[in-house]
C-alpha cells in the first residue's frame, strides 16, 4: 500500500429533495416493530453458516495512536438486525502490519449482544502514527474479511500531503453506490469523509425515485423505531461497494437530517408526525442509538457527532452536528432568520468551533459541515427551472432567496463565525459540505452583497450526491441540460460562487499540501447501473493565505 503521509517522523509507508409530509402514516410504520426486518430473507450464508459477518467490517476516526474498528456478527440465522434476539457471542479482533497477518501487533475480544444489535466496536490504541494496518474479526471459527485502515500522523509530524475521499447523500432506492466502488479502488486515501445522509428514513417509493425504485429498502415502511433504524443501517451495510470502501480506508462521518428524519431540528422534524409516530425525543434517541451502533464513529461530546481530529501539522478537522441543537427552520424570506436567539449550532458547539479555529496551529483548518454555509440567492430563473430548484433546496415555489435549512436560515451564527475568522486573522479555513445534491466551489464572503469588493473569510467545497436526486432527475431530462441553463444564472446572482453543477452524481477527492487544498470532482455515468463508470469533471483549489477559489485544469 502506498504511503500517503510523506512525513519526517512517520514509521511506515455527504438541502435534499423535500417531499412534503404525508398526513396519513401507514399503521405498519407505527406498530410493526419487527415486521419489516423479519420479512426480509436472510442472505444464504446466514442459513448455511453461523456465526457470519454479513455486513462487512469498517474502521473510523483515526488517531495518531489508534483507530476505531467495527463489525456486526450474525450469531445464528434468526438474529437478523433489529430482531432483538440471538445469543451473546464472543468476537475477537486482530490487527497486523500486513494483509497476511504474519506481523500481528494487537489482539483482543469483546462480547456482541442483542442489546447492541450484535454490533461490535473496538477502540484500538498503542499503534504507530501515520501507518497502514490490516484488521479482521473472528467468531465461532469464522473470520471476517480483512480490511485496511490507517492511523493519523503524529500531532507534530511535518506531513506534506493528505488525501481524502468526500461523499454525501446516498439514497439506496435511487441507485447503486458506484462512487463508493471507485473511491475504494483508488488505493491512495488516508481516510474518507461522509458528510451526512448515509441512510434515508423514508418508506419504499416515497423519496426521490421518480416512480422507479432501483432496489427496495428494508424495512419497506418509513423507519421510526429502534428496530427500524437498525434494519435500515443493516440494509445499507450489505452493499458490496460500501463494504469495499469501508474495507479500504477509515471513515470520518457526521450525520445530517436523514439519519434522523428530513429537516430535523432539536425539537422535531418535517418528516415526523407526533402521536402517529410517537414522540420526537423517542424517535431521535432510537435513530442516534442505531447510528452509533452501526457506524465506526466515536460519540465524542454528549452523544453527538461534533468532534475534532488532527492530521499532523498540516490539517485539523472540526466535525459539526447541525441537527441536535438547531432552532426550528423558519420560512424563506422571514426576518426571523436574523434573530440572534435562533441558532444552527447551539451556543456550546459554536464556542467550541470558534475556540478550536483560533487555537489551531495547523496549516489548514477543515470543517466538516453538513449544510452549505455560503449564502445563496436564486436570481431570475425561468418558471420551469425555478419550481424544481426550489423543491430541491427546500425553498418556497415563489423562489425567495433563502434556503432556511442551511446557514442562510441562521444568519447570526454565520456572521459570528465569519467575524471571528476575520477578527483573529484565521486563514485557510475550508468548509467541506454535502446535503444539496449538487457540486459547488465557493468563496465564503463576509458580505455577499458587496462581494468581491469585500473580503472572503473562508472557502467551501460542496460535493454532489452519491445517488439522491438532483435537478436533471427531477425534470427527467438528459444529464447536463439543467446545469447549462441554471449555473450561469446562479453564478450571476452569487458572485462568490465559482462553479455549480446541478445535475450529476459522484464524489470528491480532497488533496492537501502546505501550499493548497484542491478538490477534484468526479461523476458517475448512471446511478441506476451497478457497473457505472466514473470520470473527472472539474477541479478547484484554494491557495494558502488567499481564502479564495481558483480553477485547476487537471486532477491531482
Amino acid at each position: 500500500m502506498t504511503s500517503r503521509y510523506r512525513s519526517s517522523n512517520t514509521s511506515e509507508g455527504l438541502n435534499s429533495l423535500t417531499p412534503r409530509r404525508r398526513t396519513v402514516v401507514k399503521a405498519a410504520a407505527a406498530t410493526a416493530v419487527l415486521a419489516g426486518p423479519l420479512a426480509a430473507t436472510p442472505p444464504a450464508r446466514a442459513v448455511d453458516q453461523a456465526p457470519a459477518f454479513l455486513h462487512g467490517v469498517a474502521s473510523g476516526d483515526p488517531l495518531p495512536d489508534g483507530v476505531l474498528l467495527w463489525t456486526r456478527v450474525t450469531p445464528v440465522p434468526e438474529a437478523i438486525p433489529g430482531s432483538g434476539i440471538g445469543p451473546d457471542t464472543e468476537v475477537a479482533w486482530t490487527v497486523a502490519r500486513d494483509k497476511a497477518f504474519t506481523n500481528v501487533v494487537a489482539r483482543g475480544s469483546t462480547t456482541a449482544t442483542a442489546a447492541s444489535d450484535h454490533t461490535v466496536k473496538a477502540d484500538i490504541r498503542g499503534l504507530e502514527p501515520g501507518t497502514d494496518y490490516w484488521f479482521r474479526f473472528s467468531a465461532g471459527g469464522t473470520d471476517s474479511p480483512a480490511a485496511r485502515t490507517r492511523t493519523a500522523p503524529a500531532p507534530d509530524a511535518a506531513v506534506t500531503g493528505l488525501r481524502f475521499g468526500v461523499v454525501s447523500c446516498a439514497n439506496w432506492e435511487a441507485g447503486y453506490f458506484a462512487p463508493y466502488r471507485h473511491l475504494a479502488a483508488r488505493g491512495d486515501l488516508d481516510a474518507w469523509l461522509h458528510l451526512g445522509d448515509y441512510i434515508y428514513e423514508y418508506g419504499t417509493g416515497e423519496y426521490g425515485t421518480r416512480g422507479t425504485v432501483v432496489r427496495p429498502h428494508v424495512p419497506a415502511h418509513e423507519i421510526v423505531t429502534l428496530a427500524d433504524y437498525r434494519a435500515r443501517h443493516a440494509r445499507y451495510k450489505t452493499d458490496p461497494d460500501l463494504q469495499a470502501l469501508h474495507a479500504a480506508a477509515p471513515v470520518v462521518a457526521i450525520w445530517d437530517d436523514h439519519e434522523l428524519a428530513n429537516d430535523a431540528w432539536s425539537g422535531g422534524a418535517e418528516n415526523h408526525t407526533e402521536g402517529a409516530e410517537g414522540t420526537w425525543s423517542a424517535r431521535q434517541a432510537a435513530a442516534k442509538q442505531a447510528y452509533f451502533e452501526w457506524m465506526p464513529v466515536r460519540p465524542a461530546i454528549a452523544g453527538t457527532t461534533y468532534r475534532r481530529l488532527r492530521f499532523g501539522k498540516l490539517a485539523d478537522l472540526s466535525l459539526l452536528d447541525l441537527r441536535s441543537f438547531r432552532s426550528q427552520q423558519v420560512k424563506a424570506g422571514d426576518g426571523e432568520v436574523d434573530d440572534p436567539d435562533r441558532t444552527l449550532t447551539g451556543r456550546a458547539q459554536l464556542d467550541w468551533l470558534k475556540a478550536g479555529l483560533k487555537a489551531s496551529d495547523t496549516t489548514w483548518r477543515l470543517v466538516g459541515n453538513s449544510v452549505m454555509i455560503s449564502p445563496f440567492a436564486i436570481g431570475s430563473l425561468s418558471a420551469d427551472l425555478l419550481g424544481p430548484l426550489a423543491k430541491l433546496l427546500g425553498l418556497p415555489r415563489e423562489g425567495l432567496a433563502l434556503n432556511t435549512d442551511q446557514w442562510d436560515g441562521y444568519t447570526d451564527d454565520r456572521r459570528e463565525v465569519l467575524a471571528h475568522l476575520r477578527a483573529n486573522a484565521i486563514r485557510n479555513t475550508v468548509f467541506l459540505t454535502g446535503d444539496i445534491h449538487m457540486a459547488w466551489a465557493n468563496d465564503v464572503p463576509v458580505d455577499a452583497g458587496t462581494y468581491p469588493l469585500s473580503p472572503s473569510a473562508a472557502t467551501e467545497f460542496v460535493v454532489t450526491s452519491v445517488t439522491s436526486d438532483n435537478l436533471d432527475d427531477i425534470l427527467e431530462v438528459p444529464e447536463g441540460t439543467v446545469s447549462a441553463v441554471a449555473a450561469p444564472v446562479i453564478r450571476a446572482a452569487n458572485r462568490h460562487v465559482h462553479w455549480v453543477d446541478t445535475d450529476r452524481h459522484g464524489f470528491g477527492v480532497l488533496d492537501i499540501t502546505a501550499e493548497r487544498a484542491q478538490m477534484d470532482y468526479y461523476v458517475i455515468s448512471d446511478r441506476a447501473k451497478r457497473d457505472a463508470t466514473a470520470r473527472w469533471i472539474r477541479s478547484y483549489r484554494t491557495r494558502s493565505g488567499t481564502q479564495k477559489m481558483e480553477r485547476v485544469y487537471d486532477p491531482v
